[in-house]
């Protein structure tokens, strides 16, 4: 039987994408200043900086167009934002998304550019993170589609990054995407950084990524995967949240993303997008909003449980992307009432994830 919590909540922060994710076309986009305003104001003690607010701060910080690898510029810019949040007393606890990084291969042309330029890039964004003052990276398994699809492979270039990062006494947050080309879900990353084996390698977990992939499907009418009977889904979701929960350790757990899902009004085209894009991206991109919100439907509740159930303890961060229940853009109202009802809505659904976890301190 479930046993009331009665510690405290974990510490919250808040990825500064969350708020004011698609701004009115008739309205200008909100300057990462403000967020932050906002967000401490909200109450929130850390965020996740989202690198597309940075970039868009670095060019208001010089007032013209910066190219997103002009390191010079983009430290310098670093350098200001980071006295901006110490004045707030708000901590940068992580800096993301570093995407498609992993598995180019060398043998190939294409590969090898890539590869070449994703460690030219994890450089740069290492001595970003210095500027910063933060010592977390955030990987998203990548969803490229011609890498190599070999887990040794893929072990040894995370690897070699953990071994950058650990240069500077950083960590890299491993995350799996549930539209990524080889690790969509959390067995799959926790096998990686198994193979890794460094100890400044663990695992960005998330309740939409883990429910999203496994439970949901934005390609059918029902919104869940169909390629099972409802009940065998059930039992499977319910059984991997149960390993989730007894398998990994809690000291290799370093954040806990928390965001649910709209059903799409109308399924996803299973295909690729223009951009090559699956589904499940598109579905993550711009239907994702808070537990608690009206339409939200994934069994996100029982990842945040299993996740407890692990003895973890640590940050519990907000990433949302709610683009409404028809994933367009929309008016979000003022950056203080959008952060208060985050808020709210955060301590709601953790209260409600310790009441109900089977696992006490």
């Amino acid at each position: 039987m479930a046993q009331t919590q009665t510690q405290s909540l974990p510490p919250l922060s808040i990825a500064t994408s969350s708020l004011n994710p698609f701004p009115a076309a008739t309205e200008a986009p909100h300057d990462l200043s403000s967020k932050l305003h906002a967000i401490t104001h909200a109450g929130f003690r850390a965020i996740e900086l989202a690198f597309a607010d940075f970039l868009s701060y670095v060019e208001q910080h010089f007032g013209r167009k910066v190219d997103p690898q002009a390191w010079d510029d983009l430290s310098t810019a670093a350098r200001a934002l980071r006295q901006e949040c110490k004045t707030l007393q708000l901590e940068i606890m992580m800096l993301q998304p570093f995407s498609n990084f992993e598995g180019w291969d060398p043998e190939s042309e294409e590969g090898r550019s890539k590869r070449e330029n994703a460690f030219a890039r994890a450089k740069g964004w290492i001595r970003l993170m210095q500027d910063l003052g933060t010592d977390m990276l955030q990987v998203g398994s990548t969803d490229a589609p011609n890498i190599k699809k070999d887990k040794a492979f893929l072990a040894a270039d995370l690897a070699r990054l953990a071994d950058m990062l650990a240069e500077h006494n950083m960590r890299l947050a491993y995350e799996n995407w549930c539209w990524a080309t080889f690790a969509t879900n959390w067995r799959d990353v926790y096998d990686l950084v198994v193979a890794v084996d460094r100890p400044n390698i663990g695992l960005c977990l998330d309740t939409f990524q883990s429910s999203g992939g496994e439970w949901g499907d934005p390609t059918t009418a029902s919104g869940h995967r169909e390629d099972v009977p409802k009940h065998e889904l059930e039992d499977r979701f319910q059984d991997s949240m149960q390993q989730l929960g007894a398998t990994l350790p809690k000291e290799k757990i370093y954040l806990l993303q928390v965001s649910d899902a709209y059903k799409p009004p109308q399924p996803l085209d299973a295909s690729l997008d223009g951009s090559g894009l699956r589904p499940r991206g598109r579905w993550s991109g711009a239907f994702r909003p808070m537990p608690g919100k009206q339409g939200g439907y994934l069994p996100v509740l029982e990842v945040a449980k299993a996740v407890k159930r692990t003895g973890f303890r640590g940050w519990f961060s907000i990433e949302i992307f709610d683009g409404g229940p028809a994933g367009k853009d929309r008016e979000l109202g003022n950056l203080d009432d959008q952060a208060k009802e985050i808020m709210e809505l955060s301590q709601a659904f953790l209260t409600k994830a310790m009441e109900e976890c089977d696992y006490v301190v």
